[in-house]
């Protein structure tokens, strides 16, 4: 990956999509964890807060860690803590398929949250490196990554959990190891664009969309974009962890047939992601924003109270339309404070993990004592907190800075 040729301004496709490759394994590491709930409960008779700690812990971890490798990485970018930090996802993924003890598992993704940590906001500033003028392609490309891999959960579930049980796990180990040789390559790719950046006394700066604002006004900014992504990633972790056993146990359908329907909505959101990024460039990001609040309100408060081929098909409007804002959240809090692209980075992806952490635990703990349906109801409601998005400050198309 030498391209000590290319000029610094260019949009340099083969390291955003290598990048994007390298997220899809990390996440898919990830996904592991949500793949194997059912097995948890059926195989090792955890119950549903049991279930809630695993992901409050994995996801919290990883959260608490990202804004500060971001912050430290603006000071001084870390390249080869790129493929480090797969290592320790590998190390995760080798304990948890192959033990049967409680309390391994939860130290088992505490090294997946660490590999997490380190990934998330240094994948973010290469592709941020690697996007010259495309600033909302590149982060879709990146983030079209991350979230294929979360996608294959319910599939990973479906066709390998269910023939081969927990120790399918260990399948994963053989993409992991592609992950680190990607990340190594990608590593020395980033050391020897910071040094060509050194040479050209060129510091890569984001050129904001956004009009100037104030201090007290990005503050402010920054908690609405916080809110939503709160909402959303509520949400979202509610349909990609929880929403099975709702589909079993609402629909009577199988664990499979309700893992298929799971994938639907992520596979969907993975199209949203993609198309959000590109679409803010042209339109602007909040307008991005919007789109993906008001268009999917009404199916996700709907949803718990159709009937199921109603379900299936509010699952992928609400996948591609609720998902389509989340690659330009993140642009959009780079774009409020432009001089700390990692830490916002590490802050907005963080944040996201945190909430879905939170929201792992509050569901899990509401099943186990009000019962599915309650639960359901009770979070098709969160949406209602994205309408918070109409008070962001307006920015600019891309083409138009």
């Amino acid at each position: 990956m030498n391209n000590s040729v290319e000029k610094i301004n260019n949009p340099i496709y083969p390291i955003m999509i290598a990048i994007a490759v390298a997220h899809l394994i990390n996440d898919t590491m990830q996904a592991v964890i949500p793949a194997m709930f059912p097995i948890f409960k059926s195989d090792l008779g955890l119950t549903f807060t049991q279930i809630g700690l695993i992901s409050f812990v994995l996801n919290i971890f990883a959260s608490a860690l990202q804004p500060v490798v971001g912050f430290v990485s603006d000071k001084k970018p870390m390249p080869y803590a790129l493929p480090i930090g797969m290592i320790s996802s590998f190390i995760g993924i080798a304990i948890i398929a192959f033990t049967t003890q409680y309390w391994v598992i939860l130290i088992a993704v505490l090294f997946l949250g660490f590999g997490s940590a380190i990934f998330h906001p240094e994948g973010s500033r290469v592709s941020f490196m690697a996007a010259g003028s495309k600033r909302g392609l590149a982060q879709s490309i990146y983030q079209v990554g991350g979230n294929s891999g979360q996608a294959l959960a319910p599939l990973i579930s479906a066709y390998i959990f269910s023939v081969f049980g927990q120790r399918g796990a260990a399948m994963v180990l053989v993409v992991a190891a592609i992950g680190i040789v990607v990340l190594s390559k990608i590593a020395t790719w980033y050391k020897q664009r910071l040094e060509q950046e050194r040479l050209a006394k060129k510091k890569r700066v984001l050129v904001s969309t956004l009009p100037p604002l104030t201090k007290n006004q990005v503050g402010i900014a920054l908690t609405l974009l916080f809110t939503i992504i709160f909402a959303r990633s509520f949400y979202t972790t509610n349909i990609t962890s929880f929403y099975v056993f709702y589909l079993m146990d609402h629909y009577d359908v199988s664990l499979r047939i309700g893992q298929i329907l799971i994938f639907s909505f992520m596979a969907f959101g993975v199209v949203g992601t993609f198309f959000g990024g590109s679409l803010s460039d042209r339109i602007g990001r909040k307008n991005v924003i919007l789109l993906s609040v008001v268009v999917p309100m009404p199916f996700c408060l709907a949803l718990p109270y159709v009937p199921l081929w109603a379900a299936m098909i509010f699952l992928v409007i609400i996948g591609t339309l609720i998902m389509i804002s989340f690659s330009v959240t993140v642009v959009y809090a780079q774009e409020l404070v432009p001089s700390k692209i990692g830490t916002m980075a590490g802050l907005t992806t963080g944040f996201a993990f945190g909430m879905g952490a939170i929201g792992a635990m509050v569901i899990g703990v509401l099943m186990d004592h009000k019962g599915i349906d309650f639960t359901m109801m009770v979070v098709s409601l969160l949406p209602l907190l994205l309408l918070v998005a109409f008070f962001l400050p307006k920015d600019k198309p891309s083409s138009a800075v």
